[in-house]
């Protein structure tokens, strides 16, 4: 089919889109000026305006990133654009000029907030504006200019959050014209980006109306004592001082490679004395949202459990075996013994006798008959399930309601990476919640012949949820019943909503990852 030019006007200028079967796409649109200088550590300004039509057929640059190493890197393909105006969003409308008033879906991308863009190819609106909702995905300032506490800086930390912040900004006061709806907004992230959002919903911004939670977590957090720390390793491996001033001056790449080289020191020593505790709780992560008493004045999982965020309708979903996408291609994964696997649990808080309860429930198809089975499962439900059923706890007498599910299908051996059993993992939920099994990308992790239908259940879900905010025959979740829709449950195709699934591993964790009373 043919593809066609349209126009919308926004606040700052005109730009041009491609329509095509019905579809425009609007890429690389800016919402903030490009950040440069020691701008790059401060707050984001609105873009200037231009004249002429702006072209908006192609992804914007990306937030400076490296690519993805290793396995990962050639499973989750993660482009990365130069420039520097990467304050960008792109648009997909049935709509285009305001001729009809659809609900909004805001996309924040995953990625351990130092990697990933909304250029990457599985995350296709097109699919979700072919469904009645107009979607928009957005880059925000990663690693150390996102996120980094820098004393000196102009804003101090939380410069990503802020990012998301404005653009949300422009979607209120720009979205009408692409013939999406204000005031019925849904925010929605995987991974990094679900923790921005249940961070945005602790903050009760009036920006959003919705939220969708994939893989998320509400006590990612830092305080500016351990967020200082991990400022410091990057300025002493750079050999200057943790300033704005001398951190901007700083080519980027070189910044880039200090900023992996701490995040490498950061999962693998596991060192709380020299990172802080605050970090090591983040299993793994070296940059985050942090308690900078501006923005954020306490954990977002503290905060909901105080009622913040409680008007908005929330969804949230975990997928079974989330770690083995970080354990089972890496070379610790063929070892047998069980010590470097309990030593890592220990290091995570974890109690002592959970690797041997984990290990007591080896059933199909999740079998544990491995150390690294074992370490995946606890992890699992340590970073990922339940800080979400923490949440939807904290939530059970909101006004709004909650609803939790589980993705259980587990992908085959990926085409690059034979013999890696990846399971139910973590980011497999996303092709198939943004139904683009088709795309040959998304076919590098999931295989040639993942479930259609699977697809449809679940997208479908996803669009019915940004349309009404509630769900059909899906009770919320509540203390008592602990409803939970599991997508491919035991390895049976079709979905259902279980009663408190993984009920006796749950009542583990009853004294941990409380919120602060």
């Amino acid at each position: 089919m043919s593809e066609t030019i349209t126009i919308v006007e926004t606040a700052y200028g005109p730009v041009s889109g491609i329509v095509e079967s019905g579809i425009a796409r609007f890429l690389g649109i800016p919402y903030a000026a490009a950040p440069q200088g020691v701008q790059r550590f401060a707050a984001p300004e609105p873009p200037a305006r231009w004249t002429g039509v702006r072209a908006a057929h192609e992804f914007g640059a990306t937030a400076p990133q490296l690519p993805v190493r290793g396995k990962l890197g050639e499973l989750i393909r993660n482009p990365v654009v130069e420039g520097d105006e990467h304050l960008n969003l792109n648009v997909w409308t049935p709509t285009p000029g305001g001729t009809r008033s659809l609900p909004v879906l805001v996309w924040i991308h995953g990625g351990g907030f130092i990697t990933g863009s909304s250029a990457v190819t599985a995350f296709d609106g097109a699919t979700f504006a072919r469904d009645g909702v107009v979607c928009v995905s957005v880059n925000y300032r990663l690693g150390v200019e996102g996120f980094a506490y820098v004393e000196d800086a102009p804003a101090q930390a939380n410069r990503g959050l802020l990012d998301q912040i404005a653009a949300l900004e422009w979607v209120r006061d720009n979205i009408e014209r692409f013939g999406g709806d204000p005031d019925d907004v849904t925010v929605a992230g995987e991974s990094a980006g679900a923790m921005s959002v249940l961070t945005l919903l602790s903050l009760d911004l009036g920006l959003f109306h919705k939220a969708i939670v994939e893989s998320g977590s509400a006590h990612i957090v830092q305080t500016r004592q351990d967020a200082a720390l991990v400022t410091a390793e990057v300025a002493e491996r750079l050999r200057v001082d943790s300033t704005a001033h001398a951190l901007a001056d700083v080519p980027v790449r070189e910044l880039l490679l200090a900023q992996q080289a701490v995040c490498d020191d950061v999962a693998t020593t596991v060192n709380a004395r020299r990172f802080g505790v605050s970090t090591i709780a983040a299993c793994g992560l070296a940059f985050m949202p942090v308690i900078d008493d501006t923005l954020l004045h306490r954990a977002p999982i503290d905060a909901t459990a105080e009622g913040a965020g409680h008007g908005i309708p929330l969804l949230m979903g975990t997928a079974t075996e989330e770690f083995r996408l970080f354990l089972a291609p890496t070379p610790l994964a063929a070892r047998p013994e069980e010590r470097p696997f309990r030593d890592s649990l220990r290091a995570y808080g974890v109690p002592a006798d959970f690797y041997d309860r984990y290990a007591e429930t080896n059933a199909p198809p999740y079998v544990r008959d491995s150390p690294l089975d074992i370490a995946c499962a606890v992890l699992t439900d340590r970073v990922f399930r339940i800080p979400s059923i923490r949440v939807a706890e904290a939530r059970a007498q909101a006004p709004a309601p909650t609803h939790l599910f589980e993705f259980g299908w587990r992908t085959d051996s990926a085409p690059n990476a034979p013999g890696v059993e990846f399971g139910a993992c973590h980011s497999l939920p996303l092709p198939f919640a943004w139904d683009t099994l088709d795309n040959p990308d998304s076919r590098e992790f999931t295989g040639l012949n993942p479930p259609r239908e699977l697809a449809d259940a679940l997208h479908s879900r996803w669009v019915e949820f940004a349309r009404a905010g509630e769900l059909s025959g899906w009770a919320p979740y509540d203390t008592s019943q602990r409803p939970v829709m599991v997508f491919h449950r035991n390895g049976q195709p079709g979905n259902e909503v279980v009663r408190d699934p993984h009920g006796n591993e749950r009542e583990l964790w009853k004294d941990h990852l409380n919120p602060r009373q």
